[in-house]
């Protein structure tokens, strides 16, 4: 049986709404796959046939999804299908990215070829759990594969790139932080779209934050790896600094952290609220004592 893994967005969350580049990663060890209540009887089963069918209530109350055989997918809710994930709710990994993946993917009647194309795509079915999307965490889970979505400019869309698993330095470890806080997406980026509304934080969001973005990205690709927690760290602050609404009182001083003294530089995960943090580490040992001493758990991505 397929499996739909769940994703990383190294960087872009927020930005990418609005056209900035974006890098994200396949999350291997969290992955979801198409079941049946019939082979496999559980009360997990029955509730995610529940609520798959509310969602495929919604696709069929809209004309734009027509490329989808709805009508099997109707019958096979009928006979029992389930998405059986492990991927965690409200933990910014992709949970629902993955599901959009899995239900185009099986139900597709015509192939989405054009890379945006499919992206607007797969984010007007997302929106149906977030409000809004991007679209990139359901091309994430049904890519598999990392990838880079370039800066969009007024003359050209944005164009995919994607990467070689191993496209990261060996030098520089990716790791998960559960803050054992579940927050849901849609209120997060309603008022990450309210406060962009004010001019002042528009300016710095956009010619402050963005650029930074793009400077992680290309410090990272390019395995330069002093110059990459340079700019990581100076991101995790402004991250503080504008998108404070997304972060957690109890872990803020953890954005603060030096990679010169704690060996790691954490940012957001997803949406933020809660869920995971998402860190960078230069020296796992020390970052394992640091998270034991601060009774936190740490999941090693890379």
């Amino acid at each position: 049986m397929k499996r739909y893994n769940g994703k990383l967005i190294l960087f872009g969350e927020y930005s990418m709404i609005f056209g900035s580049e974006a890098l994200l990663i396949p999350y291997y060890s969290a992955f979801g796959e198409w079941s049946s209540v019939i082979n496999r009887p559980s009360a997990r089963g029955f509730e995610s046939n529940a609520s798959i069918r509310k969602f495929y209530d919604y696709l069929c109350d809209n004309d734009g999804f027509r490329i989808l055989d709805l009508r099997r997918f109707g019958m096979e809710l009928d006979a029992g299908l389930f998405f059986d994930s492990n991927i965690p709710l409200g933990y910014g990994v992709g949970s629902s990215g993955s599901l959009v993946a899995a239900i185009y993917d099986r139900y597709k009647l015509i192939e989405i070829n054009d890379i945006p194309k499919l992206k607007d795509f797969l984010a007007k079915m997302e929106s149906f759990f977030h409000g809004s999307s991007s679209g990139m965490d359901p091309l994430q889970c049904y890519l598999g594969k990392p990838f880079i979505l370039s800066q969009q400019t007024t003359d050209n869309g944005q164009q995919l790139t994607m990467l070689d698993d191993d496209f990261i330095s060996d030098d520089i470890h990716i790791f998960l932080i559960d803050t054992n806080i579940k927050s849901p997406t849609a209120p997060l980026v309603e008022k990450f779209k309210e406060s962009r509304k004010d001019s002042s934080y528009l300016d710095k969001f956009d010619n402050e934050y963005v650029p930074l973005v793009s400077k992680c990205i290309k410090s990272l690709i390019d395995k330069k790896d002093e110059v990459f927690y340079e700019h990581l760290s100076q991101l995790s602050k402004l991250q503080i600094e504008l998108l404070s609404h997304t972060i957690p009182e109890e872990t803020r001083n953890f954005f603060l952290a030096d990679i010169n003294k704690e060996s790691f530089q954490v940012k957001l995960c997803g949406a933020g609220g809660g869920g995971f943090l998402l860190g960078f580490s230069n020296n796992t040992q020390k970052t394992n004592n640091f998270w034991a001493e601060n009774n936190k758990h740490i999941i090693w991505v890379k």
